[in-house]
């Protein structure tokens, strides 16, 4: 999956602040992810934020997972 750093993703599950989106930080094994709604960074493996990853906006605009 094409994902690069300063990408907003939205992902499956509801953060409990009821945010579902989140800005890229840090790109490699691990994504470093900070939570639109209330800020706070998280650290999670790849496989992990890959499967769970509904849209990616790159730009303000959708980008095609394909």
């Amino acid at each position: 999956m094409d994902i690069h750093v300063n990408d907003i993703v939205k992902m499956k599950k509801v953060h409990p602040c009821g945010s579902q989106e989140w800005l890229i930080l840090r790109v490699g094994m691990d994504f470093k992810m900070r939570c639109q709604g209330c800020g706070r960074e998280v650290m999670l493996p790849r496989s992990k934020v890959e499967k769970n990853i509904r849209k990616v906006f790159r730009d303000g605009q959708p980008v095609s997972m394909i």
